[in-house]
């Protein structure tokens, strides 16, 4: 069960479950954090007890959730959810962990913390540079300002010593390659989905967002983590340290959400 953000897939996959008996598993990137309940839309402690769920909520912000560590996660979900006799119901906007659990991924090594550390250190000091240095080729295929996946290429070739280029060439390595998979995209017209997107930042402020995004700030996380990326966690903390108004940074939010559904739009509408 795939779509866009604010399309009502979670509504979707939760009647899906009711009637067959299923277990929802979160293939969104922001909904595994713990401390991001109200910004990523994860479903309520209501639809949480009118059907299982599994993998919300489940990481700190602290982490980063790599496609291979969210599709290590929801193998072993759904293989207990088979277990028990029932349907996994693989549910988020996710594209790239979507496509990861029906093709699988390239086969690249796991990279130890301190090359990860190493990695990051040499963004911090040498930017884009750092990359460009070492793996001019790899460095061409990214934008300048893309520090995740600049600091990605950096750790696999530090710990590797080969281009992340040359493990991406790999054939993919699928984890259920006899399963069958049953993909439904719930969407709607971009006009109707812009409207959604904007009444539901809407709604978030209302249940708390920005007591929510305090509470990350008083965490110290580093900005180049993923929960601190999520989609109106920059604007609101720009609110926070005075930076804008709050009616700027929910306009700038809001766009911000626009923009995510635009993308996922074209990544659905072009890979499934």
């Amino acid at each position: 069960m795939c779509g866009p953000t604010a399309s009502g897939k979670s509504a979707r996959a939760l009647a899906i479950a009711q009637e067959q008996g299923g277990v929802i598993i979160n293939a969104d990137a922001m909904q595994v954090y713990a401390e991001l309940r109200i910004l990523t839309a994860r479903p309520s402690v209501e639809d949480e007890a009118a059907a299982p769920h599994r993998l919300y909520g489940v990481l700190s912000a602290r982490e980063a959730c790599s496609a291979a560590r969210w599709l290590a996660l929801a193998a072993e979900a759904i293989k207990e959810t088979w277990a028990q006799g029932k349907l996994p119901v693989v549910t988020g906007g996710t594209g790239l962990y979507l496509k990861a659990l029906q093709e699988g991924l390239s086969p690249i090594p796991d990279v130890p913390q301190e090359m990860r550390a190493e990695a990051t250190r040499l963004y911090a000091e040498q930017g884009a540079r750092a990359l460009q240095e070492r793996d001019p080729s790899m460095a061409e295929s990214l934008k300048d300002g893309d520090s995740q996946r600049h600091t990605r290429a950096l750790e696999v070739l530090l710990a590797t010593g080969k281009s992340l280029a040359y493990w991406q060439g790999k054939p993919r390595e699928a984890v259920f390659p006899d399963a069958e998979f049953s993909v439904e995209v719930v969407m709607q017209e971009r006009a109707e989905l812009y409207r959604r997107c904007d009444a539901r930042f809407l709604v978030m402020l209302e249940q708390g967002a920005l007591e929510e995004v305090k509470a990350l700030k008083a965490l110290n996380l580093s900005t180049d983590l993923p929960s601190m990326r999520a989609v109106g966690v920059p604007e609101l903390l720009a609110y926070l340290n005075k930076e804008m108004s709050l009616e700027d940074a929910t306009i700038k939010a809001q766009q911000a959400t626009r923009n995510y559904a635009k993308r996922q739009l074209t990544w659905f509408r072009n890979q499934l």
